[in-house]
């Protein structure tokens, strides 16, 4: 997969498992992972670390191929979605980051330049998000609120 702001290819990435079903030495019924993402997201635990953590400590390799649908989609059926997407929140830290690094670095021109790669890549994001009406459709990204939003 290209990388967005390098001249680079890249070559790493993750490989779904093959199989549109679920395996059948899964130890998890579909109920016993249902009230586990409950039980993760109650604890604050965002939908992507949920993904890792069925993966990594369940031994479930793809929620979808067990319970037929993301954990975005149970969650939202469920009516415990975030209101703001993972990744965009993570995006918006990482920019939040790097400007506080910039207050006291000034003269840090490479942080400078991937600060707006950075901010490109929410925009980008941001404008994904209000078209599939996964954030309000009037919601702009401010650098100055930014701080307010991921705290």
């Amino acid at each position: 997969m290209a990388r967005l702001h390098s001249k680079k290819h890249g070559k790493s990435g993750r490989k779904r498992p093959k199989a549109k079903i679920a395996p059948k030495w899964i130890d998890y019924s579909e109920k016993e992972v249902k009230e586990i993402i409950l039980q993760l997201i109650k604890k604050g635990t965002s939908a992507t670390a949920i993904g890792l953590i069925l993966r990594d400590q369940y031994a479930v390799p793809s929620v979808k191929a067990l319970i037929g649908k993301t954990i975005n989609q149970y969650l939202e059926e469920e009516g415990v979605l975030p209101e703001y997407p993972d990744d965009l929140l993570n995006l918006i830290r990482k920019a939040v980051v790097v400007r506080n690094h910039l207050k006291s670095n000034k003269t840090d021109v490479h942080n400078k330049v991937k600060l707006l790669h950075i901010e490109s890549k929410i925009q980008r994001l941001a404008k994904y998000y209000r078209k599939t009406s996964r954030i309000p459709k009037d919601w702009k990204y401010n650098a100055d609120n930014a701080a307010l939003l991921i705290k």
